[in-house]
């Protein structure tokens, strides 16, 4: 009888964990409707307000996390959108998803401050992509680790990281299905090797991702441009003070090259 009623309690105890998930994932999911709902009106507050109570309540969910930082940006809310990530990245420290964003979450305020300011957010951007790739090591945490070591300035030495990290990225692409967002990593990877005077090696990654996504317009043209005018768009795509798109909205549009 005493077995009965444990077993029982058991069940209990595990359908309520059941539904509470539900409950959960099923008002996350409204509010996020809600979100895009004012998005699209360009309701930026009201946006804000109901993506964040989406990705708090799902905070590995990619989509939620993206959609929230870009509403944040067009508010202006920069501020904010960095508390919420400093805050879950304390309730959940092993997700992944979470220290990604709020790495991206610093990289949305750079533009946005000052030159010593902005040598501060690219470094905790850094810090929270390193422990992204730690506890995920996947193309997009590579990807974005290898990308914001490429936006130091030369005297730190930092681009060689960058270039690891792209290369990384690359295989990983390179042994699955293909996506069209991968083209970035030859145009990012080719830049990284511009960057520290391998102008043979950059023009050969552009040329063999230009096989890979024949017409790109980046790496097409990167190619057909002179050293200096390859000077002005490498400078220009890594200028600090241009705002970089950081919209994850590709990694689950995009199922297929």
């Amino acid at each position: 009888m005493i077995r009965r009623i444990n077993a029982y309690s058991v069940f209990i105890l595990i359908l309520l964990a059941v539904y509470s998930f539900l409950g959960s994932t099923t008002t996350a999911d409204s509010d996020y409707q809600q979100g895009v709902k004012a998005l699209s009106s360009r309701d930026y507050p009201t946006a804000v307000h109901y993506f964040e109570l989406a990705v708090s309540s799902d905070p590995d969910n990619v989509c939620f996390a993206s959609e929230y930082r870009q509403a944040a940006i067009r508010n202006k809310e920069f501020d904010r959108s960095l508390h919420l990530f400093e805050k879950l990245a304390g309730e959940h420290p092993k997700s992944a998803n979470v220290h990604l964003n709020y790495g991206f979450a610093y990289v949305d305020k750079i533009p946005a401050a000052g030159a010593i300011t902005q040598v501060i957010l690219a470094n905790n951007a850094l810090t929270e992509f390193t422990n992204a790739v730690e506890l995920q090591p996947s193309w997009i945490n590579y990807y974005s680790r290898g990308m914001s070591y490429l936006f130091w300035p030369k005297i730190f030495d930092r681009a060689q990281y960058g270039i690891a990290d792209l290369k990384k990225a690359l295989h990983m692409q390179k042994s699955g299905p293909s996506h069209s967002y991968y083209v970035r990593t030859y145009i990012g990877l080719g830049d990284g090797y511009w960057k520290i005077g391998n102008t043979e090696k950059a023009h050969a990654i552009w040329r063999e991702g230009l096989k890979a996504f024949p017409g790109n317009e980046k790496l097409t043209a990167r190619l057909a441009q002179t050293e200096d005018q390859l000077k002005a768009t490498v400078d220009d795509a890594f200028d600090p003070n241009q705002r970089v798109d950081t919209d994850l909205r590709e990694l689950w549009a995009d199922s297929g090259n």
